[in-house]
Order: C-alpha cells, then sequence, then structure tokens
C-alpha cells in the first residue's frame, strides 16, 4: 500500500469543496489508496455507548468521498474510529460493562463494514488503537466475524506500535495493522542514516513477528510533524513551535529506506494530508501534513509522483 490518510473532523468534512483538489494532490505523490476515518464518541472512557456527534463524517458525505476516490484512481481503506472527547486517549477506553460495550461495537463496526461493502472499498479496518479493550480475543474473534457477514474485502486491525504484541485475533485477520509510533531517537535529527539504524532492531522484531503470525506487516499509519524534534515523539502534535521540516523528510525517508521491497511488509498509510480549510488546530508548517514540504517530494521520489 502507498497510501494517506485523509480524516475528517466534522459532519461534512468529505463533501468540503477542498475534497477533489485534495484527492488529485493525494494522487500525484505516487499514492494509490487514500483512508477516510469516520469516527463515533463516548463521552467517558468507562460508558458501553459510542455515538455519532457533529464531528462524525455523514454517511452521504462518506459514500461520496469514496466515489471520488475510485475517479481519481485511488482505493480505499475505511478505518472507523472511536475516540473520547478532546484531548481523550483512545487506548484508554476501559467500559465498566464490556460485554454492553462490545454489543454497541459490533452495531457501529457493522454499519462502516455495510458502508464499504455498498461503496466499494477495497480494505476495511476492524477497530484502531484500542488498548484497554483489544485483549480480549473472544470478543473481537466476534466482532472480525460478524464483519465477514458483511463485508468481503481484506481486514485489519490498526494496533498502536506499543500495543500490537498483546493481540490475540491476528489469524482471524487477513493483514496485521500497525500504526507505527516509534521514537527513533533521544534528541532532533535530521540525519536519515541515524534514523535508519533506529529502524533496524525494530524491523527485525517485525519480521520475525509478521513469520510467527503468517501475515504480513501493514502500517496502518505513520506520520511526523514538520516540527523540531518529531523524531523523538512521532505521536505529539505538540512537540515543539519550531518548524522541522527538513526532520520530517528524513522520517520518511528512513521509513521508506527501511521497510521498501521487504516481503513480509504491506505497505504505509500516512498520518496526514491537510487539515480541511478552517478545522485545523496545528499551524500547515508544524502540522503531520507532508502538502508542500520536502517530506511531499520525498513520496514524489520514491513512489514515482508527478
Amino acid at each position: 500500500m502507498r497510501g494517506i490518510t485523509l480524516p475528517s473532523w466534522y459532519t461534512t468534512d468529505y463533501d468540503s469543496p477542498a475534497a477533489g483538489r485534495y484527492l488529485r494532490d493525494i494522487r500525484a505523490t505516487g499514492a494509490r489508496w487514500v483512508t477516510f476515518t469516520p469516527t463515533w464518541y463516548q463521552h467517558r472512557r468507562t460508558d458501553s455507548v459510542m455515538r455519532r456527534t457533529e464531528e462524525t463524517a455523514s454517511d452521504v458525505s462518506l459514500r461520496r468521498i469514496v466515489r471520488r476516490a475510485h475517479t481519481a484512481g485511488l482505493k480505499v481503506m475505511i478505518k472507523p474510529h472511536v475516540d473520547l472527547p478532546g484531548d481523550g486517549d483512545r487506548a484508554e477506553i476501559r467500559p465498566h460493562d464490556r460485554a454492553a460495550w462490545f454489543t454497541e461495537y459490533r452495531r457501529f463496526i457493522t454499519h462502516y463494514a455495510d458502508l464499504a461493502a455498498d461503496a466499494g472499498a477495497e480494505q476495511f479496518a476492524v477497530g484502531t488503537e484500542l488498548a484497554g479493550v483489544s485483549g480480549d480475543r473472544e470478543a473481537w474473534t466476534r466482532v472480525v466475524d460478524t464483519v465477514r457477514e458483511h463485508y468481503d474485502g481484506p481486514l485489519t486491525y490498526a494496533a498502536n506500535y506499543d500495543e500490537y504484541t498483546r493481540i490475540g485475533f491476528w489469524k482471524e485477520l487477513d493483514l496485521i495493522g500497525i500504526d507505527a509510533y516509534w521514537p527513533l531517537s533521544d534528541r532532533p535529527t535530521d540525519d536519515t542514516a541515524l534514523l535508519r539504524r533506529a529502524w533496524k532492531p525494530i524491523s527485525e522484531e517485525l519480521a520475525a513477528f509478521s513469520r510467527r503470525h503468517d501475515r504480513r506487516i501493514l502500517f496502518t499509519e505513520a506520520g511526523y510533524v514538520s516540527q523540531h524534534g518529531t523524531t523523538t515523539a512521532p505521536y505529539a502534535w505538540d512537540i515543539s513551535t519550531r518548524t522541522g521540516a527538513a526532520e520530517q523528510a528524513a522520517a520518511y525517508r528512513a521509513l521508506l529506506d527501511t521497510f521498501t521491497d521487504r516481503p513480509w511488509w504491506a505497505g504505509v498509510c500516512w498520518w496526514m494530508w491537510d487539515d480541511w480549510p478552517d478545522s485545523g488546530e496545528t499551524p500547515a508548517r508544524l502540522a503531520y501534513t507532508p502538502h508542500g514540504k520536502p517530506a511531499e517530494q520525498v513520496l514524489r521520489e520514491r513512489w514515482g509522483g508527478s
């Protein structure tokens, strides 16, 4: 997969006038996939119910942007998220009533499995970074079985980089999905060789993990803000107020240098393309987007973009 995520933060994002331009720009990097992230929310981490809010992409807009992506020559992965309000970490979701939560979760995820099937999405994620509940193998096997009754395409689960070894249901899925936010350095650096060395033991561990589970590994997310020190904490939006475009580009280059052509690696879906107009909390010059930065040129060079 040569992919880039285009997330949504509001009901109408995927209907934005910018949508067509974003998809064309993503395709111009040499990307062949785009990921969309409809999101439901639960008020507290202990709740058993998740609901749509004004921040949930509408079904109509999601169907429409899948069609537009296909028209632009992009394959689609739909990767539904369950989040907490504000800065809450979805990994902290630990419902008091787990059985009730999983009943609600199956309702949520099969809704999008049906939509993915109807829209012709080429791949689907059954969950993302739900470390507080992802250790329940039996419940997740039932989730996967239920999704397969609604959707026939390849399935993955997007585990955080510090979660994937605790997942017990990889054999039920087609791909091991990892959100690859490993810290690679203890100080700011744009030294690609140093970053490649940092990836080496991680790569060896992943290769062995892939062999043990007889599944290829997809980086369902990977990304770096263009901030000073981004490789010290790739998962953070707010490392610095100093720009770090060269560091971001070096991190992109090191990841692609390390993993491209590894037979057990299924590719990467970068987090993320531009925020929608007027919705970004982080200025574009400091954000995860590679658009208009040296990191975009790295993608064009490595992926054969126009």
